[in-house]
């Protein structure tokens, strides 16, 4: 028996060698991987070798499958190599469900799998592999939260809501049944955020007062509460916005900003939550601050606040360029764009054509490096074009790049928002009766308006009115145009207040009311010029001249003429700057992806008449 125990521990410690031998070259070879992966720059071709090198020593199950993990990882992050990332991420996912006990390295090998499978447009093959594994992981609360975040964010970008919807709500209720009320509130926003893009509002709201009830509620980590706070304000502000409630956004809008900058303040300790599902943070603080600084810019643009815009923009432009030397996560770019979207409005508004056109260009630029951040964006590149040739009186160009938006698009807001001003294109040219009267039909803010929003119902009363004025149906056109004070007022739209007051100043100057002109006409050129908002100043100035010729006021008419040259000076020069440049060529394209290169232009080849 001594014997059989004497060759049995010698066995034993034979075993134990060995074990710890292959341990010590495992960690050696991890070690050198490692170095070579973090050096800088970093030695990828080296680190993969050293990988490599471990499967010639035939290891155990564990280390096998970890090493394909950690090569597929490293090939994925830092090659173009796909093909050979996909198979070893595959053997990961294989070999390590018939290991017990080995949830990271199974449940990570699906999750990047998975992506990767997304990335080679194999959707049909991520959909599966990510269902089985949140089928096996409900014993595993962080794996099993995130690869239903994971899952539910392939079907919204698939624009399948309604099961995105589905498998938040699964998540929901699989957080609150572990304890972590702090994950529920995220899966309950990030449902209410699909919510709001479906404009399923009577789900909306209650869904809202219950998170803003778990938020305040939950006691934890400061900056993981005040994150869920940022998130649950964002989804109002952009509610608000949505239905074109500038003035009513305001309080909910100040306390995100007080929000934000509580965050500011706070110090990241690195405290990990005891609660595993409790693992996940919604945005990075510093990307959470150019997101109010995003919807700050959208308030502003929308009240007709634009130097305060402009102000908010530049600091968030600033802020991402910083980021974007360190990061590369795509909703920066998502950021980008739809800052540049709303500057160029205001652009467009206070008469600097060609910066717009240049920052239109660089939309264009930025959507070239994505082509989903193209399809998201299409439509609203084609409408800024749109825009952009109004402005340039080249109607014909308009009408093609607002078609296309509209074809482009299925959002409801956007949609009527191209329809208006596709409306206001036809009134202009004169001609296009039987197209206008159909598209007024299809925005009609008397009864069925499409949309909820009160700022695209009052600029549908406005559109009316316009075009009543050109047909010489002036009681009509007033009635129109006092409906959209009347909401323009309500809200604190300030650009809608003064395109109205000057039109109604216009009606009432051709029906030979001076005086009632003239009350119109000199609070729309004082909200114009607050704004500023060059084209309403350019008409009420004009105004201004013939009201006081008028009425024998020389000196008064002397100023007003001289203003409205010097209105007429500033946009004739930048018209010519704008057509002069070859991003002008932009206005031709109206069907694929956007153009890489322009050809310049000896001069612009449009009509100046609209702006004398």
């Amino acid at each position: 028996m001594a014997a059989q125990a004497a060759v049995a521990a010698q066995a034993a410690a034979a075993q134990a060698a060995q074990a710890e031998a292959a341990e010590s070259w495992y960690l050696a070879l991890l070690g050198f991987a490692e170095h070579f992966r973090t050096s800088s720059p970093p030695k990828i071709r080296l680190c993969v070798h050293c990988l490599q090198a471990v499967f010639p020593f035939k290891p155990p199950q564990r280390i096998e499958a970890r090493t394909h993990l950690q090569l597929g990882s490293v090939l994925y992050h830092h090659t173009k190599n796909s093909e050979q990332a996909r198979s070893h991420l595959e053997k990961a996912w294989l070999i390590s469900q018939q290991i017990p006990q080995f949830e990271d390295v199974k449940f990570e090998a699906a999750s990047l799998l998975s992506e990767l499978y997304c990335q080679e447009n194999s959707v049909d093959a991520a959909k599966p592999l990510l269902r089985k594994a949140i089928q096996i992981s409900q014993q595993t609360p962080y794996w099993h939260c995130r690869l239903l975040f994971q899952l539910a964010q392939l079907h919204t970008l698939e624009k399948d809501l309604v099961s995105a919807c589905d498998l938040l709500g699964v998540g929901a209720e699989y957080a609150r049944v572990v304890g972590s009320e702090y994950t529920r509130a995220l899966f309950l926003l990030s449902k209410g955020m699909l919510l709001l893009m479906e404009r399923k509002l009577q789900e909306v709201h209650p869904l809202l007062t219950l998170c803003g009830q778990i938020v305040e509620n939950w006691q934890g980590n400061p900056i993981q509460k005040e994150s869920l706070r940022v998130f649950f304000l964002v989804l109002q502000v952009t509610h608000y916005l949505d239905a074109g409630q500038v003035k009513s956004v305001k309080p909910c809008l100040k306390q995100l900003q007080q929000c934000i900058q509580t965050i500011s303040t706070l110090h990241d300790d690195e405290i990990l939550p005891s609660n595993p599902a409790d693992l996940f943070h919604w945005l990075p603080k510093e990307h959470m601050c150019v997101l109010v600084y995003l919807v700050t810019v959208m308030h502003s643009m929308q009240a007709g606040y634009l130097e305060k815009a402009q102000k908010y923009t530049d600091k968030a432009l600033m802020q991402l360029e910083k980021l974007k030397m360190l990061d590369c996560s795509p909703i920066l770019s998502s950021f980008q764009v739809i800052l540049l979207e709303h500057i160029i409005m205001c652009r467009l508004v206070t008469g600097h054509k060609a910066t717009a056109l240049q920052e239109i260009s660089q939309v264009c630029q930025l959507c070239q490096q994505s082509p989903r951040l193209f399809s998201n964006h299409a439509a609203q590149l084609h409408t800024l074009l749109g825009l952009y040739c109004v402005s340039v009186n080249c109607m014909d160009n308009a009408e093609a790049q607002f078609t296309t938006a509209l074809r482009l698009t299925n959002h409801q807001e956007l949609w009527a928002f191209i329809v208006t001003n596709l409306a206001s294109v036809y009134i202009r040219e004169g001609n296009r009766h039987q197209e206008l009267y159909s598209l007024l039909e299809r925005i009609n803010p008397d009864h069925s308006f499409p949309v909820s929003s009160h700022c695209l119902r009052a600029a549908a009363f406005y559109v009316r009115g316009l075009f009543s004025f050109f047909q010489g149906r002036y009681n009509e056109a007033k009635r129109f145009l006092r409906e959209t004070l009347k909401m323009s007022n309500a809200e604190d739209l300030n650009r809608l207040t003064a395109c109205s007051l000057v039109l109604l100043g216009h009606i009432f100057y051709v029906l030979g009311n001076h005086r009632e002109s003239n009350n119109m006409v000199v609070p729309a050129m004082q909200l114009a010029s607050k704004i500023p908002d060059m084209s309403v100043q350019l008409w009420s100035s004009a105004l201004l001249r013939d009201l006081n010729k008028a009425c024998g006021n020389a000196m008064d008419a002397h100023e007003a003429a001289q203003m409205h040259q010097n209105f007429s000076q500033q946009l004739l020069q930048d018209h010519i700057e704008a057509c002069s440049l070859p991003e002008h060529n932009l206005i031709t394209w109206t069907d694929g992806p956007p153009p890489v290169q322009f050809q310049a232009q000896n001069g612009p080849n449009t009509s100046l008449a609209s702006l004398l």
